[in-house]
C-alpha cells in the first residue's frame, strides 16, 4: 500500500475532512494481519452461514408440503360431508342404495344432483390420510431444522467473531506502537482527541467489517439466492410474475433511502446554526451592545427552514413506507389471484406450491434487503482502515525506537546551535528560529531570556532531538545530533519543563522513570537533592502516595519537585530548565533554586527563566528575539546594553518595589519581574496555541502554587434523564396532530393481523369444491388486499407528517429557548471550556433535534406495537383460544429474537467500548503526555502497559464470541421450533375438534408475525434514552439562573447619567482559573469627561477593570462605583446601555456595514441619516460611499472583506451611534499601520469629546493628551498622574517613554 508522504496524509486535519478519506483499502486488505489460524476460522464460519443462509429456503419446501398435506385432508372432509357419498376401500364412491333403487322412479322427478350420480367418481382417495401422523413428521422436520440452524448459527457468528476479536488485538498493537514511535512534529499535526477517537472508534469499525457482520451478510445473501432458486424451479411463472413486480418495491426502498441520507435539515439548520455560531464566538460584543433579544429573534428566523426541511423528510418518509406497504399488498394480491387462477383452473400448481414460490421470492426480497447494512459496515471498515493501516505503514521522520545512531564514549557538553532554522511542521507559515546561532560550553550555566515566542523552548527542544532544524545543525561536542543513537541522547539529558507532566502512579514509581531499574536509595537521594524529601516524608503514604491523574493530587510546588528528582536520578550530563521554577511561589522557589544550583555543578545546564533571582548568578545570559540570540553577557554587560534583558527588567522592579510597599510585613522575599511571566501568556508551544481561546489567556499576577495545573479535561457530568413528562409539556401545543398521528399509528398496526387473516382466508378457498363460488372468493380476497395496501398508504402518510411536524415544532421551540438561555448566561459561564462556542452550537443542533425521539414518534412506536399484538392476540383468541395459549407460550422468546436481531444490526459497539476503557486510559495518558514520555525515553514502557491491558478486553470478546453465537442462533432457530409445535397440535384439533384447517394457519402466523414486529419495534425505537438524556441537559440549561442577569428588569436606573468611575480595592481571579489574583486591589477613579489611560505590560490587569465596568464580571472583593451607585445593584442593560466599546480586535456581524453600525443601539429603530451623521464623525463615509453598495456592503466573515483599520471604524461608528456617556478603548489602534493609526486617532479624539472615557494604549502618542495615565502592574496601580507629572517622578513611566522600548 503505497504511503502518502506523510505531512499530506497527515495534516487532513486541517481541512476536517478525515471522516471522508477516501477508501484506498480493498475489503480484503482488511484481513492482512490474520494467521492461518484465523483464515482456517474465517473460512469454517463462512461455511457454516452459507449452511444456515439455504436452511429458511429449505423450510419452505417442509411449509408447501404441510399445506398440501392440510388441503387434501380439508377437501376429504369435504367431499364426505355430502350425505350420499361414502368411502370404500379407500377411494369415495356414491353409496349403493341410492345408486340401485334410481331406475324405479319416475324419470321426470330426477333432480340434476340424481343425474350428477351416474358420473362415476374420479378416484378421491379416503382414510389413508393419517393427520396427525403427518403433523407429527412435520414437527420433526422443523425440529431438525431448528437444530441445525442453532448449531450453526452459534459456529458462524462465533467464529469469525473469534478470528476478529484476535486480528483487531494486533491491529491495536501495532497501531499504538507505531504512533508512540512517532515524531513529535507529527502529533502537532495530529491531535491527541483525534488519536484517541481513532484508537477506540476507528479500530472498533473495522471490528465490525470484518466480525459477524461478514458471516451475517454470506448468510442473507444465500438466502437470498436460495430463495430465488426455489421459485424459478417450483414455478417460474408465478415467480416471473412476482419479479416483474419487484422492482417497485426495490425502486421505493432505495429512494427512501435516498430521503434518509439527503442531510439536507442539516444544511437548512448550517444557517441557524452559523448565526448561533457568530454569535456565541462574540459574545463580549453582543452582550456589550446588548443585542440578546435582537440576536434569538434573528436565530429564529434562521430555524424556520430547518423546521421545514424536517417535516418534509418526515413527510416523505410516511410517504415512502406507505408507498412500500402499498406496493407489497398490491403484490400480495396480484401473485394469490394470478397463482390461484394457475392451481385451480391449469391445475399446474398445486396450492403448496403456490406459497413455496410466493414466500421464496419474498424471502429473497427481504434477505436482500437486510444485507445491505452489512454492506455499509463494509465501507466504513475500510474508511477507518484507510488512516490507521497508512499510520502502521509509515515510518516516523525521527525514530525513536531505533538502534542506529553513534553513542559517544565520552560527553564532555559542548552544546552549539549552528545557523538553525526551523519553523514548526503545524505552522510552517512562522519562522520560529531565524539563524539562530549559539554556543552553550559544558560545564556552564546558560540562561535564554526573550519575550514570549522569540525561539527558547524551541531550540532546547531541538536539542533533544524533539524536531530537526530545517537549516543548519545543531551539536553535541562537534558531533552533529543527528547521527547519534535517539535514546542514548536523550538518556544524557534531564529536563524539567515549566508544567512538569507526572503519570498516574506512585511518587516512587514517577521518579523510577527517571531511570529504569533505580534503587530505593537513589530515588531518596534525589529527592533529598530535589527538596522534596521532606513533603514526602508528611504524606501518609510516603513515597508510595498516588499522585492522581495528571499529578493533579499534587500543588505546583510538589509536582515541580518530584519533577526535579526525576531529572536529577538520571544523573544526566546535561540539564534543561524550561522555566522550572515558575510555577512556584517564593519560600518553594528558594528552596528548589538552591537544589538546581546544587546539582547544576559540573554539568552543562541551559536554563530559560524569567525571574531575575534564577538568572542573575547564571555564566552567561543569551537573549533570545524573533527566533535570533541577539545578545549575550553577564548581568551586567547586559543591563548597559539597554536591549531585550533591559526591557524585561525595566517596568518590573518598579511594581515589585510597590509590592513591596503593600507587604508591610517588610519580609525580604525575593521578587521577581512579572514581566516575564507575562510572556508565559503565550508559552509558544503548539499544542497550546490551538487549545486555549484568546480571551483566557491573560495570565497574569501572583503565581499561587496551584497556577499551572493544565486545564483539566473534565467529563461530561452524569445527568439524570429527563422525566417523559416535562419533555411532553413543551410539546403541548401540538396535541392535535399528535392525535392524529396516534390514529394513523394504531391503524398501522392493525395491519400485520389483517394480513394473516386474508393469507388464511386464501388456503381455506383453496379446499372448496365448487369452482364458481372459489373464484368469486379469490377475486374478493385479492381486491380486499388492495383496500388494505391503499388504507395503509395513507395512514402511514399520516403517521409520518403529523408525529415529524409535532416533533419538529418541539425542536425549533428548544432550540429557541436554549438559545436564549444561552445569552443570558454570564460572560464568565462561557469562559468554561465545556461551554465553548463550538460545544454549545453542537448542543443546539444534536440535542434539540433528538429531544423528538422520546415524544412522537416514541408514542406512534409504543401504540403501533400495542394495536399489532392486541389485534393478533384478540383475533387468535376468537378463532382458537387452545391453539392460542400454546403459541403466546412461546410469544416471549419470538419477541426476544426480533429484538436480537434488530439489536445485532446496530452492532455491539457499547460494551467493546467499556472493556477499553483501561487501555484507553494509557493511550490517553501516554498521547497527551509525548513529550514527556520522549524526553524520558519511556515510550517502550507504555508501548508495553498499553498491550498488559488489551489482554482483558480480549479475553472479553472471545467470550462475547460465544454468548452471541449462543443468541444469534437461538433467535434463529426460536421461529422453527414455534412452527414445529403449533402445526403439530393444530394438526390434532383438526382431527380431534374439527377445527378448520385455514384457523390453525390464520392463528399461527397472526402471532408470529406480531412477535417479531414486537421485537423489532421495541429495539428501533430512535434512541429513547438518548433522547431523555438530551433533553435533560438541555433543561439544564434553561434551569441554570445566571449571576449576572441579562433579561431581569431589577437593579438601579437613574436619569441623569454622569459617568463618574470609581474603583475601590478591586479585587477579581477569572472563574476559570481561580488560583491566578489577576486584580490586586485596583483604585482608581474618573471624573465624568476625563480620559483615564491605563499602561502596563500585557497580563496586568487592564483589560479586567474594563470588563468588571461592562459588568461581564463582578469583582470578588472591593467595589465599582457609577455615579455612586455600586455596579452590582445597576441594572445590567441599563448600564451597558450607557457604555460604548472599541476593542482591539473589533467583531463585526456577518451582514452590511450600515446593519453593523445599527447594531450599536438595539434598543430602538435607527434612521439611516443617524448612521451617516456617525459614519461621518469615525471618518468611515467618505471610504463607505466608494465602494459599490456603499452602506449595503457586506462585511463578510467576522468583517473579513475589511482591512483592520476600516473595521476598527466601523467599530467606531458603532460605539458613537450609541451616544453612550463612558467610552472604552481598548487598545483600539495598536493594530493599525501609522497612515490608518492617524485617521482612527483623529476619530477617537472627536468621538471623546464630553464623554467619560478610558483607554488602553501601547503607543506613547495615544496617550500623552489623557487627563491620568495609571501605570499598572500586577492587578494594581503603580503610579498616576498626567504626562507631565509622571515625567517629573522619574519612575516606571519615565523609563518607559525615555527608553523608547515598548509598553508591553
Amino acid at each position: 500500500m503505497s504511503c502518502v508522504s506523510p505531512r499530506l496524509g497527515f495534516s487532513n486535519r486541517a481541512q476536517g475532512n478525515a471522516d471522508q478519506a477516501a477508501i484506498r483499502v480493498g475489503f480484503f486488505q482488511l484481513f492482512r494481519f490474520a494467521t492461518c489460524r484465523q483464515v482456517l476460522m474465517m473460512a469454517v464460519g463462512s461455511v457454516c452461514a452459507v449452511l444456515h443462509g439455504s436452511a429458511q429456503p429449505l423450510m419452505l419446501l417442509v411449509f408447501g408440503l404441510l399445506t398440501d398435506t392440510f388441503i387434501e385432508y380439508d377437501i376429504e372432509l369435504n367431499e364426505l360431508s355430502d350425505g350420499r357419498k361414502e368411502c370404500v376401500n379407500n377411494t369415495i364412491q356414491w353409496k349403493r342404495n341410492y345408486t340401485a333403487a334410481a331406475p324405479s322412479h319416475n324419470l321426470s322427478d330426477w333432480s340434476n344432483s340424481t343425474w350428477e350420480m351416474f358420473v362415476p367418481l374420479t378416484g378421491r382417495t379416503c382414510g389413508l390420510l393419517d393427520i396427525e401422523y403427518e403433523m407429527t413428521l412435520f414437527a420433526f422436520y422443523y425440529v431438525g431444522i431448528g437444530a441445525a440452524v442453532f448449531l450453526l448459527g452459534y459456529l458462524q457468528i462465533s467464529l469469525w467473531v473469534t478470528a476478529a476479536a484476535r486480528q483487531i488485538q494486533i491491529i491495536r498493537k501495532m497501531y499504538f506502537s507505531k504512533v508512540m514511535r512517532m515524531e513529535i512534529g507529527w502529533f502537532d499535526c495530529t491531535s491527541v482527541g483525534e488519536l484517541n477517537t481513532r484508537m477506540s472508534d476507528d479500530i472498533n469499525k473495522i471490528n465490525d467489517a470484518i466480525a459477524d457482520q461478514v458471516a451475517i451478510f454470506l448468510q442473507r445473501f444465500t438466502t437470498f439466492v436460495c430463495g430465488f432458486c426455489i421459485g424459478f424451479v417450483k414455478g417460474w411463472k408465478l415467480t416471473l410474475v412476482i419479479v416483474a413486480a419487484s422492482p417497485l418495491i426495490g425502486i421505493g426502498a432505495g429512494l427512501m433511502f435516498v430521503a434518509k441520507l439527503t442531510g439536507m435539515e442539516l444544511q437548512a439548520y448550517a444557517k441557524a446554526g452559523a448565526v448561533a455560531d457568530e454569535v456565541l464566538s462574540s459574545i463580549r460584543t453582543v452582550a456589550a451592545f446588548g443585542g440578546e433579544i435582537k440576536e434569538v429573534q434573528r436565530y429564529d428566523r434562521n430555524l424556520i427552514s430547518a423546521q421545514r426541511w424536517g417535516i418534509r423528510k418526515g413527510l416523505i418518509m410516511g410517504f415512502f413506507t406507505g408507498y412500500m406497504w402499498l406496493i407489497i399488498f398490491l403484490c400480495y394480491g396480484l401473485a394469490f389471484w394470478y397463482g390461484s387462477s394457475l392451481v385451480v383452473d391449469t391445475e399446474e400448481y398445486t396450492p403448496g406450491t403456490l406459497l413455496q414460490v410466493f414466500f421464496g421470492v419474498l424471502i429473497a426480497a427481504m434477505n436482500l434487503g437486510q444485507a445491505s447494512p452489512c454492506l455499509e459496515a463494509f465501507a466504513s471498515g475500510r474508511g477507518a482502515a484507510t488512516i490507521i493501516f497508512e499510520t502502521i505503514d509509515r515510518e516516523p521522520e525521527i525514530d525513536c525506537l531505533s538502534e542506529s545512531g553513534y553513542k559517544l564514549d565520552r560527553v564532555k557538553g559542548d552544546i552549539e546551535f549552528h545557523n538553525v532554522t526551523f519553523y514548526y511542521p503545524s505552522r510552517p507559515e512562522v519562522k520560529t528560529l531565524d539563524q539562530l546561532s549559539v554556543a552553550v560550553k559544558s560545564g556552564e550555566t546558560t540562561a535564554f531570556v526573550g519575550p514570549s515566542g522569540a525561539g527558547k523552548s524551541t531550540a532546547i527542544q531541538l536539542f533533544q532531538r524533539f524536531y530537526d532544524p530545517k537549516e543548519g545543525m545543531v551539536t553535541l561536542d562537534g558531533h552533529d545530533i543527528r547521527g547519534l543513537n535517539i535514546q542514548w541522547l536523550r538518556s544524557l539529558i534531564g529536563i524539567v519543563e515549566q508544567e512538569p507532566v507526572l503519570f498516574a502512579t506512585t511518587i516512587a514509581e514517577n521518579i523510577r522513570y527517571g531511570r529504569p531499574g533505580v534503587s530505593m536509595e537513589d530515588i531518596i537521594t534525589a529527592a533529598k537533592e530535589a527538596n522534596a524529601y521532606n513533603f514526602i516524608m508528611d504524606l501518609p503514604q510516603k513515597f508510595d502516595t498516588l499522585v492522581g491523574e495528571g499529578g493533579g493530587q499534587m500543588s505546583g510546588g510538589q509536582k515541580q519537585r518530584i519533577a526535579i528528582a526525576r531529572a536529577l536520578v538520571r544523573n544526566p550530563r546535561i540539564l534543561l530548565l524550561d522555566m522550572a521554577t515558575s510555577a512556584l511561589d517564593n519560600e518553594s522557589e528558594a528552596t528548589v533554586q538552591e537544589a538546581l544550583d546544587k546539582v547544576g555543578m559540573g554539568r552543562t545546564t541551559i536554563s530559560i527563566a524569567h525571574r531575575l533571582s534564577t538568572i542573575k548568578n547564571a555564566d552567561v545570559i543569551v537573549g533570545f528575539e524573533h527566533g535570533r540570540a541577539v545578545e549575550r553577557g553577564k548581568h551586567n554587560e547586559l543591563l548597559e546594553r539597554k536591549g531585550v534583558y533591559f526591557t524585561l527588567v525595566t517596568l518590573q522592579s518598579q511594581g515589585d518595589k510597590a509590592l513591596n510597599e503593600k507587604e508591610a510585613n517588610g519580609s525580604d522575599r525575593i521578587i521577581f519581574p512579572a514581566s516575564f511571566r507575562s510572556s508565559i501568556r503565550q508559552r509558544s508551544r503548539s499544542q497550546l496555541s490551538n487549545l486555549i481561546p484568546e480571551s483566557s489567556v491573560a495570565i497574569v499576577g501572583e503565581l499561587g502554587p496551584r497556577a499551572y495545573n493544565a486545564i483539566p479535561e473534565e467529563e461530561e457530568e452524569v445527568v439524570e434523564p429527563a422525566p417523559v413528562a416535562r419533555i411532553l409539556k413543551y410539546n403541548i401545543p401540538e396535541w392535535p396532530y399528535m392525535l392524529f398521528g396516534t390514529v394513523g399509528a394504531a391503524i398501522n398496526g392493525g395491519v400485520n393481523p389483517v394480513y394473516s387473516l386474508l393469507f388464511s382466508q386464501i388456503l381455506a378457498t383453496f379446499s372448496l369444491t365448487d369452482p364458481e363460488v372459489q373464484k368469486k372468493e379469490i377475486n374478493g380476497i385479492c381486491l380486499f388486499f388492495v383496500m388494505v395496501g391503499v388504507v395503509s398508504f395513507f395512514t402511514q402518510m399520516l403517521q409520518g407528517y403529523a408525529f415529524s411536524k409535532s416533533g419538529e415544532l418541539l425542536t425549533r421551540r428548544l432550540r429557541r429557548l436554549g438559545f436564549h438561555a444561552m445569552l443570558g448566561q454570564e460572560i464568565g459561564w462561557f469562559d468554561d471550556h465545556r461551554n465553548s462556542p463550538g460545544a454549545l452550537t453542537t448542543r443546539l443542533a444534536t440535542d434539540a433535534s433528538q429531544v423528538q425521539g422520546a415524544t412522537g414518534s416514541q408514542i406512534g412506536m409504543i401504540v403501533n406495537s400495542l394495536t399489532n399484538i392486541g389485534v393478533a392476540v384478540l383475533m387468535s383468541f376468537y378463532f382458537s383460544w387452545k391453539l392460542t395459549m400454546l403459541i403466546l407460550c412461546f410469544l416471549p422468546f419470538i419477541a426476544l429474537s426480533g429484538g436480537f436481531q434488530a439489536k445485532m444490526l446496530t452492532g455491539f459497539a457499547k460494551q467493546d467500548k467499556q472493556a477499553m476503557e483501561a487501555a484507553g486510559r494509557i493511550s490517553g495518558e501516554a498521547l497527551n503526555n509525548i513529550r514527556t514520555i520522549a524526553g524520558l525515553g519511556k515510550e517502550r514502557t507504555f508501548v508495553d502497559m498499553y498491550e498488559a491491558q488489551l489482554d482483558a478486553p480480549f479475553q472479553a470478546a472471545l467470550k462475547k464470541a460465544n454468548v452471541y453465537g449462543a443468541c444469534y442462533g437461538f433467535a434463529q432457530c426460536v421461529v422453527f421450533l414455534t412452527n414445529s409445535a403449533s402445526y403439530r397440535f393444530g394438526g390434532y384439533l383438526v382431527r380431534q375438534e374439527g377445527l378448520h384447517f385455514s384457523l390453525v394457519f390464520r392463528v399461527i402466523s397472526a402471532i408470529v408475525t406480531s412477535g417479531t414486529a414486537l421485537g423489532r419495534a421495541s429495539s428501533y425505537t430512535p434512541d429513547y434514552a438518548k433522547a431523555k438524556i438530551s433533553a435533560a441537559r438541555f433543561f439544564q440549561l434553561l434551569d441554570r439562573l445566571p449571576q449576572i442577569s441579562v433579561y431581569s428588569d431589577k437593579g438601579d436606573k437613574w436619569d441623569n447619567f454622569q459617568g463618574n468611575l470609581e474603583f475601590i480595592d478591586c479585587k477579581f481571579t477569572y472563574p476559570t482559573r481561580p488560583d491566578i489574583q489577576v486584580l490586586n486591589g485596583l483604585n482608581v477613579s474618573v471624573k465624568p469627561g476625563q480620559t483615564l489611560a491605563f499602561v502596563g505590560s500585557s497580563g496586568c490587569g487592564k483589560s479586567t477593570s474594563v470588563q468588571l465596568l461592562e459588568r461581564f464580571y463582578d469583582p470578588d472583593h472591593g467595589r465599582v462605583l457609577i455615579d455612586g451607585h455600586d455596579s452590582t445593584r445597576v441594572n445590567v442593560p441599563f448600564l451597558r446601555s450607557k457604555i460604548g466599546i472599541v476593542s482591539q480586535e473589533p467583531i463585526l456581524f456577518d451582514c452590511s456595514i450600515g446593519e453593523n453600525i445599527k447594531y450599536g443601539d438595539n434598543s430602538r429603530e435607527i434612521s439611516m441619516n443617524e448612521v451617516i451623521s456617525a459614519a461621518k464623525k469615525a471618518q468611515l463615509h467618505s471610504f463607505v460611499m466608494a465602494l459599490p453598495e456603499k452602506y449595503d456592503t457586506n462585511v463578510g466573515a467576522q468583517g473579513s472583506q475589511l482591512s483592520r483599520g476600516q473595521k476598527q471604524r466601523i467599530a467606531i461608528a458603532r460605539a458613537i451611534i450609541r451616544d453612550p456617556k463612558i467610552l472604552l478603548l481598548d487598545e483600539a489602534t495598536s493594530a493599525l499601520d501609522t497612515e490608518s493609526e492617524k485617521i482612527v486617532q483623529e476619530a477617537l479624539d472627536k468621538a471623546r469629546e464630553g464623554r467619560t472615557c478610558i483607554v488602553i494604549a501601547h503607543r506613547l502618542s495615544t496617550i500623552q493628551n489623557s487627563d491620568i495615565i495609571a501605570v499598572m502592574s500586577r492587578g494594581f496601580v503603580v503610579e498616576k498622574g498626567t504626562h507631565d507629572q509622571l515625567m517629573a517622578r522619574k519612575g516606571a513611566y519615565y523609563k518607559l517613554v525615555t527608553t523608547g522600548a515598548p509598553i508591553s
